[in-house]
């Protein structure tokens, strides 16, 4: 068993792929809020593909976790000099294992935010992204607006001390930078959220305004906030993972990465002090990621809300089961194919009948092994900016959109809390409290779920949409998941 740590990377050579460029001729370009599974399996294993290929020395990553709970991950990162294993698993069993080493330091604001402010106002910094997840930007949900009142960042406005929050501590940095003459960085949200680039922008600038107008201003008019599509299936890192690259390549990583083979990167090439050529590893830069983005929410991931619902009240626990029953493929295509991709404007370069099979083969990827917990986890957060928009467009068009409302019925039953077995399930949710409680209404009142305007709208005054919708709740209730997706092929 070989530990992971630069000293033993020639060992390690031996058995996987490791760096086969100097880290420590290495550059930083881009310090990363959020160093979870997804940017390690995304852009920091990007960066280490180019650096391997002798280009972006100087984009290396300096890592920055604010977060209390982020001080595990700089235990280990500092422990393994920023190392760790990424693991792509294929669907045929095959795994193809690599030591990853973009990232050369990883740093913890609640420790030492001083460092943190002054590693982004550095010249050699140019580029600042972001994978904080969707709370992250801290806006409210209903509003869309900056929430001010939020315990940390009220703090960080009224407070002359260290930042707490990573708005505060980019708007720090970049006011030094503005007292200092220096340009600004760009902001480049890689987070799976819609318009993230123009998201970020919004909650940044509303942020300094606040705090510091003139920076505000100046972050308004100087800053760069590309939007970008980001693709690729990362599951939580288990327990099993790190024993298995153990036995598997014998090393010893306390926090390994493992994905899925597929990868996807669209980018608006909009870079205040440049970037690295990220295009020469397979991402693509357009003019409007729009078009892209829409496929990949309302194809992609409303599919997997398509799956997710259906499949646990069925008794399945994974995705790549569902994926696998030609009963479940068969109802996530027509989906797909007669709902969601009618709804679509052109997608430069891409085949949506072939992205649609695709998505099939890396749903039913038996190694990645992802959870339908995840899957219906946040749902009222998922469904209306994944689902509901295909319904409402086909309806204005007249198109079919049965399917889609059945979902939604799946999640209303889902929401009842107990499966088709009599298995209790745990709802994961913002609004978990609110949702099982008008759930458990259902059998007395069809529409008692999709009553719910906040996250429902005017829906439920369509009368084609409430009759697909009751049809397909009653038939969840009365036949189960397996035939009422038999009737609707």
């Amino acid at each position: 068993m070989t530990t992971l740590n630069t000293a033993n990377l020639h060992a390690i050579g031996e058995r996987v792929a490791v760096p086969t460029y100097d880290r420590s001729a290495l550059t930083p370009g881009i310090i990363h809020f959020g160093v979870g599974g997804f940017h390690r399996a995304h852009q920091a294993m990007l960066l280490d593909r180019l650096m391997n290929d002798g280009e972006a020395h100087d984009w290396a990553i300096r890592g920055v976790g604010v977060l209390p709970g982020d001080k595990r991950m700089k235990q280990i990162m500092d422990a393994q000099d920023g190392l760790y294993t990424l693991v792509v698993k294929h669907a045929n069993g095959e795994y193809e294992p690599r030591v990853i080493g973009s990232i050369v330091d990883y740093l913890h604001a609640p420790d030492d935010p001083e460092t943190v402010i002054e590693a982004m106002a550095a010249e050699t910094t140019r580029i600042v992204s972001l994978t904080v997840t969707e709370g992250g930007y801290n806006f409210d949900h209903v509003t869309g607006q900056f929430n001010f009142d939020e315990p940390d960042v009220a703090c960080d406005l009224a407070s002359e001390g260290p930042p707490k929050t990573t708005f505060g501590l980019i708007t720090e940095a970049l006011r030094r930078r503005h007292e200092r003459g220096q340009p600004p960085f760009t902001i480049q949200s890689c987070d799976n959220i819609q318009a993230n680039g123009d998201t970020a922008r919004a909650m940044f600038t509303a942020f300094a305004g606040r705090k510091a107008p003139e920076i505000g201003t100046w972050m308004e008019t100087e800053v760069q906030f590309p939007n970008a599509m980001v693709d690729r299936i990362t599951p939580v890192t288990s327990d099993n993972d790190i024993t298995e690259i153990r036995e598997r390549f014998g090393i010893d990583d306390a926090w390994p990465v493992v994905c899925e083979p597929f990868i996807q990167w669209v980018i608006e090439d909009h870079f205040n002090l440049g970037r690295p050529p990220y295009e020469h590893v397979g991402a693509q830069f357009v003019d409007d990621v729009e078009p892209y983005e829409f496929m990949k929410l309302r194809v992609l991931n409303a599919s997997h809300q398509a799956l997710c619902y259906f499949g646990y009240l069925a008794d399945y626990r994974y995705a790549h089961e569902v994926a696998s029953d030609p009963l479940f493929a068969d109802f996530l295509l027509a989906y797909m194919a007669r709902e969601a991709s009618p709804t679509l404007a052109p997608v430069p370069g891409v085949d949506l009948d072939a992205y649609r099979h695709t998505l099939i083969e890396r749903f039913a990827n038996p190694e990645i092994k992802d959870t339908l917990a995840r899957l219906c986890a946040e749902s009222s957060d998922r469904i209306p900016k994944w689902l509901l928009p295909v319904i409402r467009d086909q309806l204005r068009s007249g198109g079919e959109m049965e399917r889609a409302a059945a979902v939604v019925a799946s999640w209303a039953r889902y929401a009842e809390g107990i499966d088709e077995a009599g298995h209790p399930i745990e709802i994961v949710d913002r609004l978990a409290d609110e949702l099982t409680t008008i759930a458990a209404d259902n059998r007395r009142n069809a529409t008692a779920f999709v009553e719910n305007r906040p996250l429902f709208g005017d829906l439920v005054d369509n009368k084609r949409f409430t009759d697909a919708y009751c049809w397909a709740l009653t038939s969840l209730h009365e036949r189960g998941a397996r035939e009422t997706l038999r009737a609707l092929i």
